[in-house]
């Protein structure tokens, strides 16, 4: 098994009577690309920050590579956490020459994180010329320095356009076939299925969900269903006990079925009704329906 690099057990911060993380325990292995996914307000950021040592917490606690976090742990991982902030009127080369000085590591490192960032190219142009994405990347070159262990994004594609969100898209990619381990917190569920291959799912500071991304979309399963008789076959439905959901959609009806089941149970148990299927087919569903799904469960708990 992958090491633990970071343990969270039973974390919670309040503010309060808002709970901005509530009793959240998580495991994030060595090498995993884990996002940290939520509506804005679910406890993302104060939960990196806490991690980061820039948040106390209320109760909790966390560790970093299997102890009590430490200065020295803290050197082994890049973060970022707000809007990338640079002296506007210096070049890239300049800016992360302030920053080798902070870190205390070699000059010798800038020009392998401009590449790996693809900004090599415009090494010597000031700050101020740079695009968000631009900026966002020479951020992530920055976080890079000293040859980090784990990699912390806060929202990385915040803003950006679409060719801005794909170009960190594969970087991240990139950095993260190197070995180091990436966090990344974020409200876009698309790119968190693209990039990611665990998630945790927050909502009001607590854990809805966490897991293989790939293990969603697995227990995330539809099945389209048409019938001759429409009406005989949602009732047949209704009975079905490995069902969760049934809706309707452009003259089909979707049915969310248990993991344990696939088609050809469905379609027995409809034979066996006496409703003759004329079509049936498995619709795998993206994370975005999930979340939402999630969120909604969660809401009507709470209601």
């Amino acid at each position: 098994m992958s090491e633990v690099i970071l343990s969270i057990e039973n974390l919670s911060k309040y503010y309060g009577k808002i709970k901005a993380v509530n009793q959240l325990s998580l495991d994030i292995n060595q090498g995993n690309i884990f996002g940290i996914l939520g509506p804005n307000g679910s406890g993302k950021t104060t939960l990196l920050g806490i991690v980061l040592d820039v948040i106390n917490p209320t109760a909790g606690l966390f560790k970093w590579f299997g102890k009590e976090p430490s200065k020295d742990d803290r050197k082994r991982i890049g973060a970022i956490l707000e809007t990338p902030n640079f002296y506007p009127y210096l070049s890239a080369i300049k800016n992360l020459e302030i920053v080798a000085k902070i870190k205390g590591v070699s000059y010798d490192e800038i020009p392998k994180v401009l590449e790996i960032v693809e900004l090599s190219s415009r090494k010597k142009s000031k700050f101020k010329t740079y695009s968000l994405g631009m900026k966002q990347r020479l951020a992530i070159a920055a976080a890079l320095m000293g040859n980090p262990e784990v990699l912390i994004l806060d929202e990385p594609t915040n803003g950006l356009d679409p060719q801005g969100i794909a170009e960190i898209r594969n970087i991240v990619k990139e950095i993260a076939k190197k070995g180091i381990t990436i966090i990344i917190a974020s409200h876009l569920l698309d790119e968190v299925q693209k990039i990611c291959t665990h998630v945790v799912v927050l909502e009001k500071g607590q854990k809805l969900f966490a897991g293989k991304v790939s293990d969603v979309l697995l227990e995330s399963t539809e099945i389209e269903v048409q019938a001759t008789d429409m009406k005989k076959l949602n009732l047949a439905l209704e009975k079905y006990k490995k069902a969760t959901q049934i809706t309707e959609e452009d003259g089909m009806l979707l049915v969310s079925i248990d993991k344990d089941t696939d088609t050809t149970d469905l379609n027995k148990y409809l034979f066996d009704q006496g409703v003759m299927v004329s079509h049936i087919s498995i619709r795998k569903k993206s994370l975005e329906n999930y979340f939402l799904e999630l969120l909604a469960e969660s809401n009507d708990k709470t209601a």
